[in-house]
Formats: C-alpha cells, sequence, structure tokens
C-alpha cells in the first residue's frame, strides 16, 4: 500500500509573555493511501496543532512551525509558503480538512451554494452551473433531505449535524487524497454523531479516500480507525493497530485512558473506573525526563534519571515510547 503523507520530526511552539509553549514537540507518522487513522489523547496534547501544522494554518505570530517536514506527493510542503499558491492548490484539493464547530468555519453570510461552488470553481475549474449541480450532488450524498431546494439556505438556516454534513461534502467536493476530520463530531447528540461517523467512513471508502480522524473519544477510535496514534504532552507516546492497542496497551498513558472509560455489559461492581490522577505537565517548562513520570504507576529508577524515551518497537507494528516493560490487559 502506497504511502499518502508522511510527518518527520514535526515541532510548533508558541511564543508567549510567559515563555515558548512547545505544544508539539517532535511529531513522527504516517498515513497510507485509502487508511484511516486515528491521533488520540486528552484535551490540550497537541492534536489539532499538528493537524493544522501539516496544512500551515498556524498564526504566525505567536506560532511557529520550527522543525519536521512533511513528505506529501514526493515533496516537504513545509517548504511552501503559507499563502503561497502551492499550498492553497494542496488545501481543499488534495488535503481538506473537517474542522470541530461547523458554525464558525463556515461563511454565515454566504450561501451554502456559494461555499460548495467556490471551491469546485477555483480547484476544478468548473463553470457556475456545472459547479452548483456537483454541489447539490454532494448535498445528496451526505444526505441532506430537498438538497435542491436547501443549497441556496445559509448555515444558521440548518442544525449542527446538518452543518457538519455540509463540510463533509465541503471537503470530499474535489476528491482530495485525504481528509484530516478534527473532533469532527465533538458538539453533535450521540445518535447523530453515529450517523455522521458512518457516513464519514462510507464516503472515504467510496472515493478511496484516507482519513485521520483527530479526537479524545476510544470509542470512535475503536470502531473506526485501522490504526492509532497516541499522543500526550506534544509527542506520540504509542503507535499501533487498533486490534492491537486495544488487546495489548502498552503505554502507562494508554492503559490509564482505557481504563477511564466505561465498558457495555460490564456492572459497576465487576470493574470501577479508574481516573488518571495529576495533572498534565506545563508544555512551557517540560521535565527533562518523560513527561508522564508524575503521573506513572508503573515507572522504574531509570524513569527518573534519562530524558524523555524515543519510540521502540515492542511488537508487528507497534511502537511505545516507555522504558518500563508495560504489559496490562484491560
Amino acid at each position: 500500500m502506497s504511502e499518502v503523507i508522511r510527518v518527520e520530526n514535526l515541532k510548533t511552539y508558541f511564543k508567549t509573555i510567559r515563555g515558548t509553549v512547545k505544544a508539539v514537540d517532535g511529531i513522527s507518522l504516517h498515513i497510507d493511501e485509502g487508511e484511516i487513522v486515528g491521533l488520540v489523547g486528552e484535551s490540550g496534547c497537541g492534536k489539532s496543532v499538528t493537524m493544522l501544522s501539516v496544512m500551515q494554518l498556524i498564526n504566525v505570530p505567536p506560532g511557529k512551525i520550527v522543525a519536521g517536514k512533511v513528505i506529501f506527493e514526493g515533496k516537504n510542503i513545509l517548504e511552501y509558503p503559507s499563502r503561497g499558491s502551492e499550498m492553497s492548490h494542496i488545501r481543499g484539493a488534495k488535503i481538506a480538512m473537517i474542522f470541530q464547530e461547523p458554525m464558525t468555519s463556515l461563511n454565515p453570510v454566504l450561501t451554502i451554494a456559494r461555499q460548495l461552488t467556490e471551491t469546485l470553481e477555483i480547484h476544478l475549474k468548473m463553470n457556475p452551473l456545472d459547479a452548483r449541480e456537483r454541489a447539490i450532488r454532494l448535498l445528496s450524498n451526505v444526505e441532506i433531505p430537498n438538497a435542491k431546494g436547501r443549497i441556496d439556505d445559509y448555515p444558521h438556516q440548518f442544525s449542527g449535524g446538518m452543518r457538519q454534513r455540509v463540510m463533509i461534502a465541503m471537503a470530499l467536493s474535489c476528491n482530495p487524497r485525504m481528509v484530516i476530520a478534527d473532533e469532527p463530531t465533538t458538539a453533535l447528540d450521540v445518535t447523530t454523531q453515529a450517523q455522521l461517523l458512518e457516513l464519514m467512513k462510507e464516503q472515504v471508502t467510496a472515493h478511496h479516500t484516507s482519513l485521520i480522524l483527530v479526537t479524545h473519544n476510544l470509542g470512535v477510535v475503536a470502531r473506526y480507525v485501522e490504526r492509532i496514534y497516541v499522543m500526550y504532552a506534544g509527542r506520540v507516546v504509542e503507535a499501533s493497530p487498533s486490534s492491537e492497542l486495544f488487546a495489548r496497551p502498552r503505554h502507562p498513558y494508554t492503559i490509564g485512558l482505557l481504563n477511564s472509560v466505561p465498558r457495555l455489559g460490564e456492572t459497576r461492581k465487576k470493574r470501577k473506573l479508574v481516573p488518571i490522577t495529576g495533572m498534565p505537565p506545563n508544555l512551557i517548562d517540560m521535565p527533562t525526563t518523560c513527561a508522564f513520570l508524575p503521573r506513572c504507576h508503573h515507572h522504574i529508577p531509570v524513569c527518573e534519571k534519562e530524558p524523555w524515551p524515543i519510540l521502540r518497537e515492542v511488537g508487528k507494528d507497534h511502537f511505545v515510547s516507555c522504558y518500563a516493560n508495560v504489559l496490562e490487559k484491560t
């Protein structure tokens, strides 16, 4: 299977009055053609900043990509000017992004028709009539009722779930090679979440598009993704095929995440939820040792002396950043 994108040692820092926030501090990952990959971790771990860095959508200042490469179609796209024609051609046409909150992503003063057709006219060079017809088909594909009658509505006339469907249609409009979905169902009810996630999976499979699903919801990850990257404090601490990670988690943080999730069919007496104690580290004043050390119940003496460990292979395609030989079935 061919590789669509590779991120190598990506670092994105933010200059603040109090110091430099190391939001992303050496991320490496890859996504293959047609693959669905999950990027998980608690709020503030750097998931969204990683994806915004890939798209060169970091506000400069205060943010800055200080190191790393993003290899796409054989070229390091971080070398392109963020507002240049090369990145403009990649965004939307080749790499699309679905943002967390569609109400702030869609322009409130433009109709849905205009927001869909503009992309088609720019990237696919379609004339206005053909672009409108394709926009109607796209809305129908994401199961918006009466797409032809609603295409001239404004975003505020749609519900939250319908607005997110519009965002999915917009992301897939130019048949991109990869779609980044950044917490696409956070503000939606559980039933709508399930519908949209199934819809996204169907659409990316039909178009043979790669999908990066950014989320803190491990239930979403378990059902839809093939591989998982677990992030903590700006770094990847575990990477594994989905089935392997849920069966044999190796990093204490991953184990903590899984132990804090309720399971269907288990009574309260049989299995209690175990929260991860403590707080995430201050990204301005990062420790020289493993950042998870103060919250870890599996640490060994070497953890208190050596710097944060690099990822090492502990199984087939299973990598973990940990000195302790942790193996626990959740």
